[in-house]
């Protein structure tokens, strides 16, 4: 969204603000369109469509564009911030100083949560728009990868495992955009033993 796409009744009532006589708000007004272009060119043109309506005029429809949070309480009662979707927090350099910006990747980052119990470890990850054959599970030696490629969805998240599980022991189900895996975990056998001297 440029500059221009506000409506003229709110551009006339910024330039009316006061104190507007000076460059001040007229620099917050370009670093405001600086933002917009910036923020256009980083869309993935995957995400970008352009539609023609029946009168014949066109539009880009930009999206989905997700960004969410949640949070949950650890085992050790601290707060656990996990992100989820497709905006991700970036650096770029301006003027030779680092600034934040923000990233649109084309692939969306599902909400999950784990749950660490005894003996196993639980995840639950919202997928939601796919078929079960279109998802991709892979355990790898501390993490499982969730991924999904198609032509209208794509989904990627790397979950970092609370512990060691046994990989012939994991289970997945998914129904109505909800995926659960459930793992086993690994009983570590401790290294050595004491020896009593008598």
């Amino acid at each position: 969204m440029a500059w221009e796409d506000f409506p003229d009744w709110f551009r006339r009532r910024w330039r009316r603000f006061p104190f507007s006589t000076g460059g001040f708000f007229e620099d917050i007004d370009r670093m405001i369109e600086e933002m917009f272009r910036d923020f256009q060119r980083h869309i993935p043109k995957e995400l970008v469509e352009e539609r023609r309506l029946p009168d014949g005029s066109t539009f880009k429809r930009i999206g989905p564009i997700v960004c969410g949070y949640s949070m949950t309480l650890g085992p050790d009662g601290k707060p656990v911030i996990r992100g989820f979707g497709n905006v991700k927090q970036a650096r770029l350099t301006a003027f030779g100083a680092p600034r934040p910006s923000l990233e649109v990747k084309g692939e969306r980052e599902p909400l999950v949560d784990i749950m660490e119990e005894d003996n196993t470890v639980k995840i639950v990850a919202e997928v939601p728009g796919v078929e079960k054959e279109d998802i991709n599970l892979e355990l790898a030696q501390n993490s499982l990868i969730i991924s999904v490629d198609t032509k209208t969805r794509k989904y990627y998240k790397e979950v970092e495992l609370p512990s060691q599980v046994d990989s012939e022991s994991v289970k997945a189900s998914y129904r109505n955009g909800v995926m659960e895996i459930t793992l086993t975990k690994k009983h570590v056998r401790p290294k050595g033993q004491r020896v009593k001297i008598e």
